[in-house]
């Protein structure tokens, strides 16, 4: 189990980086205090499997919880728990700028000045920043930087260099996948719904892949598709997304959405790709004629 402290300064991205990884699959914690992180690092290692990894943000939101935290990790590792500690960073102006963006208060500001509390805090994490395993300055970093930056150090290269891609057959009489990223529309396909032999078989049936890849244009119409997504799935990870939701219709979801979002998974696979099938719509009520 790799576990990752985060910490640093306010307003310097720790919960951009949280979410950065949850998308990796760690499992997150925000703002958890010191003194039970002991606790909750033994209950990880006897209930989670040995390769779920952890993330957590400390700072000094947990006001006098916080002080213990220099005591908490050197009895860490007493415990046999090694962790790495990533502090965030960035320069007073930065911090300045992004606070009266959000209009947020900072943890430590009440009445004074809104750099004076920067200063304190970044006094009262000196001795963090001081041990830890990686610091990273934000401060001319975007949203998106960061997280590709944080891919970079703490995913491991097999993942690092895949796209997750879910293909999704469903029927348009169902309504269209809300989470889909791109959708491709095979009713122009002909219709197996309509052969008498056919219609109550699915797009998994032999039969019906038959039928329909007996057309010139499914193979075509494949080629191309399967060429788009090679050509898109490489940018769409440089925008710093992980998973990819690929969402294939024809009318009822039974047939023809079916055996193309199998074959164009089949194509995604042996290219190298990680890539799996759902069929949402498959066994829904028939209803009349499609």
């Amino acid at each position: 189990m790799r576990i990752i402290i985060v910490t640093g300064l306010s307003g310097a991205g720790k919960s951009e980086a949280l979410r950065s990884f949850e998308d990796m699959g760690y499992f997150c914690v925000d703002n958890l205090p010191p003194g039970l992180i002991p606790t909750f690092l033994d209950l990880c290692t006897q209930q989670m499997d040995a390769d779920q990894n952890v993330a957590l943000v400390v700072d000094c939101r947990g006001g006098d919880f916080f002080h213990d935290i220099y005591q908490v990790l050197y009895h860490l590792k007493d415990a046999g728990h090694t962790y790495e500690l990533l502090y965030l960073d960035a320069d007073i102006a930065t911090l300045v700028r992004r606070f009266d963006f959000t209009r947020r208060i900072h943890p430590l500001q009440k009445d004074g000045l809104l750099e004076d509390a920067i200063r304190r805090e970044a006094e009262m994490l000196g001795p963090l920043k001081e041990s830890a395993n990686r610091i990273v300055d934000t401060s001319n970093m975007t949203a998106r930087q960061l997280r590709a930056t944080l891919r970079e150090m703490y995913m491991s290269h097999e993942k690092a260099g895949a796209l997750d891609v879910s293909v999704v057959s469903f029927g348009y009489k169902y309504g269209v996948p809300l989470d889909a990223d791109m959708l491709f529309d095979v009713r122009f396909l002909p219709n197996p719904f309509y052969i008498d032999n056919l219609k109550t078989h699915t797009g998994q049936d032999e039969d019906v892949r038959a039928y329909i890849q007996s057309f010139d244009e499914t193979e075509a119409f494949l080629v191309k598709a399967v060429d788009l997504l090679a050509f898109t799935m490489p940018l769409y990870m440089r925008e710093g997304k992980l998973n990819l939701v690929i969402g294939v219709g024809c009318t009822g979801g039974m047939h023809r959405s079916v055996m193309i979002a199998e074959e164009i998974t089949a194509r995604l696979l042996k290219d190298g790709h990680k890539a799996h099938v759902t069929h949402r719509d498959i066994m829904r009520d028939r209803g009349p004629a499609r």
